[in-house]
């Protein structure tokens, strides 16, 4: 499935729409960046409340399908500039990380 397409039916805002027809294979949460680099595998969605400019670097490096700033969080200018470079879509959901991931999972795995 695309990221549009899980955007639209999560309604998620997208904040950077750097590919929005990136395929989504699964997701990944976590807080702790470390964890993320060893764990989170490419074409994951990664759902997190961290908001700095690390956050763009490890989801480039992972190759992840983008990011969801859960909890209607939102980084600041400097997180969406670099993300808008780097060619990584961040997106935000009104939800929090529980419920934002079990809809996730309903929507990828029926």
């Amino acid at each position: 499935m695309t990221l549009a397409q899980v955007a639209e039916e999560l309604r998620l805002e997208f904040l950077v729409r750097a590919d929005p027809e990136a395929e989504v294979r699964g997701g990944y949460v976590s807080d702790l960046l470390s964890d993320v680099l060893a764990h989170a595998e490419p074409g994951e969605l990664w759902l997190t409340h961290q908001r700095h400019l690390n956050v763009v670097a490890v989801a480039k490096l992972r190759k992840l399908s983008g990011v969801v700033f859960v909890r209607d969080l939102r980084p600041g200018p400097e997180v969406i500039q670099k993300a808008n470079e780097e060619g990584v879509n961040l997106l935000v959901s009104a939800e929090n990380a529980f419920h934002t991931a079990g809809k996730l999972h309903r929507l990828l795995f029926p």
